[in-house]
């Protein structure tokens, strides 16, 4: 997920973590952590224009960033979660292979909700409504990446390879170059 790209409020715009506690979407995000071992920093996800900007904000490269998607199965209530690099876009030639699906889509907003209990913008495996599978693109192994917190204005960083491990993430080339950043 990209979390600098949708994932800011406003000042003003309503509580914030730090003003009224935590959320209940990054309760269940810091929770879910919790109970696999993980060990994650949860802060507020600093207000930014693009990805470049985010990583500057954040200190980290733009590939440091984890986008969290999640995928619906064609023609079943089935989904699952992709994570890939900021930098790149996902291959949905390469998932399809790996899953040996024909059709794969990112589903509407309303139905990613409903699969993760995230808005679009926040989504992350970690305390999801439903424990759908992991993949991962190989590129983010050995990295330490900042990806949504559950809820907007937050992001989360965690060892990609503790990330993997916790959730037995099937990892594979799932993503390609992006031609120009956003």
């Amino acid at each position: 997920m990209m979390v600098a790209l949708g994932d800011q409020v406003e000042r003003g715009s309503g509580p914030t973590e730090s003003e009224h506690g935590s959320t209940e979407a990054t309760s269940r995000v810091r929770e879910a952590a919790a109970a696999r071992g993980l060990e994650i920093e949860v802060s507020e996800s600093p207000r930014a224009s693009s990805l470049e900007e985010a990583a500057v904000l954040r200190g980290i490269t733009p590939a440091d960033i984890v986008k969290s998607l999640v995928v619906k199965r064609h023609g079943r209530d089935e989904y699952l979660f992709a994570l890939i690099p900021g930098d790149r876009s996902i291959s949905w030639p390469k998932l399809r292979a790996l899953l040996g699906a024909n059709k794969l889509r990112l589903p509407e907003a309303d139905l990613a909700l409903a699969a993760t209990g995230y808005e679009r913008g926040t989504i992350t495996p970690l305390g999801s409504t439903t424990d759908w599978p992991v993949y991962a693109d190989e590129r983010i192994l050995g990295r330490r990446v900042s990806m949504g917190a559950g809820a907007h204005g937050w992001n989360l960083t965690v060892d990609a390879d503790a990330l993997v491990a916790a959730y037995g993430a099937t990892v594979a080339d799932i993503s390609e170059p992006i031609d120009a950043i956003r």
